[in-house]
């Protein structure tokens, strides 16, 4: 009988480890993805602490301005940013998870604008508000021939596009969506998409190496997303937020 304890007390003390002290997460406020005042802090939000809560750990979410999240990732403030996009430089500071959900990116234009996009060459004529410190794809954020206009957020650089002061706007898709049905409604019906997407962006946690555990951390979560579309809670996340 003891023997059979102490077996057990060992096949639960990584978990009873992980629940120890609660993961520190952080993401920036993007609706619908990440956004305090959103239902369970948004879709990806739910997605990441229903999976890690799933693989044994207790969270305990921050929400800041994108660039003071990558900073804190950096000096150990936080443990997991909840919405990442990979890129070599993030890697190096952080541990990518396996994408959890798809960003599909698109430009917008003033509606009858004319802007026509093959390939970036055929945008190098026009000004481009950016979401400072976000990555967009290795193709785009390299490109300096491109005019890139740093702003705040989406909701400034539509402002920004609908008054003439940049010719094109980039953003995810349901984003743009999002504040096109909200805060921007006055202005939606003078914007529109560009055909053809910039890319399509996996959506990843980013662990911070200097967790002692941060591949631990990334495969639990990998294994959790999979039992969770594997059983149908994947799906009633997404639509419980009308995604």
């Amino acid at each position: 009988m003891n023997g059979l304890r102490a077996c057990c007390l060992l096949l639960l003390w990584p978990v009873l480890g992980q629940a120890s002290e609660a993961l520190r997460l952080v993401a920036n406020p993007w609706p619908p993805f990440t956004d305090q005042r959103m239902a369970n802090g948004g879709v990806a939000t739910e997605l990441v602490t229903t999976a890690l809560t799933r693989a044994g750990y207790r969270t305990q979410y921050n929400e800041v301005p994108w660039e003071r999240a990558i900073r804190g990732l950096q000096r150990d403030d936080y443990d997991v940013l909840v919405n990442a996009w990979y890129t070599d430089e993030r890697a190096r500071f952080g541990y990518f998870s396996q994408p959890y959900l798809i960003n599909r990116v698109r430009f917008m234009q003033r509606k009858g604008a004319g802007i026509r996009y093959q390939s970036l060459v055929d945008l190098y004529p026009y000004s481009i508000a950016v979401v400072r410190g976000y990555a967009y794809s290795s193709e785009f954020d390299q490109d300096r021939r491109l005019t890139k206009v740093g702003v705040l957020g989406f909701e400034t650089g539509a402002r920004m596009l609908h008054a003439r002061r940049v010719q094109l706007m980039v953003e995810d898709e349901l984003v743009a969506r999002f504040y096109l049905g909200r805060e921007l409604r006055s202005i939606r019906n003078e914007l529109e998409f560009l055909p053809q997407p910039l890319s399509e962006n996996g959506l990843h946690i980013l662990v911070s190496r200097q967790h002692p555990q941060h591949k631990a951390i990334a495969e639990a979560f990998d294994q959790a997303i999979e039992a969770m579309h594997a059983d149908g809670t994947y799906a009633e996340i997404f639509a419980r937020h009308g995604l």
